[in-house]
């Protein structure tokens, strides 16, 4: 049997219903409908009870369910295993720009240092919601994320970083007068903002951020939409206006004073971060290595928790 049916029926327990398992692996809901009918017409069996408001696993469906972890789990298990039968040594991971700017660097030169034999050593820069996407279809072994509100985490294990504080930057002479670092809202929407593009977490928390003031983009009278982060970072030092972005990719501007940050009074500016994984996949030993290196680079005064299956809040 194709394996994709019961990582299906994996997938829609987890996620609790159709229309959000349809969202996470890609398919429409009448397709995740017409594999779960598929299982229950091989196997003889009601698998899910429909007839309330919620998905019901049955009896038999608990059954199936746990063979189906089973099963690929061991398909995973040999999939490793050919794998350490070649010569080379393959490993993919994703991660959003923000992260990859700020850590990935370092992280890689950590690992390579540790594995210089491997041969194949992928990384792309992706946002959260494609991210979790990718590695749950098992296209990645590995995404490095910061949060966007809501996102879906359920069938992943996620180890739990610092997390990460965002703030508006601009340069020095803009602002003369921050208060306890903080501004109103009506102090910087003549000011050309550079932001992200839809998708993007800390967008998202901006357009949270202004509304919790009464406001939202339309407030600013120009607004420049970028994801090169060095463009942004250079063009506002220069002083062509101000960025909403994480405290971890200007930190040395600000110890230069090239740039200050300040937040909108009485507003809260921070989003989680995490790593997230396949299930049972940490044991990989080359993945394993992977992941001591993120921590010891971004957490390395308290090793992270790990939390399997969840959804972020």
């Amino acid at each position: 049997m194709d394996t994709r049916y019961l990582r299906t029926l994996i997938v829609t327990v987890e996620s609790g219903s159709f229309s959000q398992a349809a969202k996470n692996l890609n398919i429409t809901q009448s397709a995740v409908s017409q594999r779960i009918k598929f299982l229950e017409d091989q196997y003889g069996h009601l698998l899910l009870d429909r007839s309330g408001p919620t998905l019901v696993v049955t009896p038999a469906g608990q059954v199936v369910l746990a063979k189906a972890r089973e099963i690929l789990r061991k398909e995973r298990e040999l999939a490793d295993c050919l794998k350490g039968l070649g010569s080379q040594q393959r490993l993919a991971l994703c991660c959003t720009p923000t992260f990859g700017m700020a850590f990935l660097p370092e992280v890689l030169n950590s690992f390579i240092r540790l594995h210089t034999e491997i041969a194949d050593l992928k990384f792309v820069f992706m946002q959260p919601t494609e991210a979790v996407h990718e590695l749950r279809n098992e296209r990645f072994d590995l995404a490095a994320i910061e949060h966007c509100p809501g996102l879906d985490f359920s069938g992943l294990d996620r180890y739990v970083l610092p997390e990460d504080e965002l703030f508006f930057v601009t340069a020095p002479g803009n602002l003369p007068a921050v208060n306890d670092g903080c501004v109103s809202l009506g102090e910087i929407t003549h000011f050309r903002l550079f932001a992200r593009r839809d998708g993007c977490s800390s967008k998202e928390i901006l357009r949270q951020v202004l509304r919790a003031r009464g406001g939202d983009l339309s407030n600013f009278e120009n607004v420049v939409i970028s994801d090169d982060l060095r463009f942004t970072i250079q063009a506002v030092i220069a002083g062509e206006g101000i960025a909403f972005l994480s405290k971890t990719l200007v930190i040395e501007h600000l110890a230069q004073g090239e740039l200050i940050g300040f937040t909108l009074c009485g507003v809260p500016q921070r989003r989680g971060r995490c790593v997230l994984v396949p299930p049972g996949r940490q044991q990989d030993p080359l993945l394993s290595d992977l992941l001591e290196c993120i921590f010891r680079v971004v957490s390395p005064d308290e090793r992270p928790h790990l939390i399997s299956g969840t959804k972020a809040i």
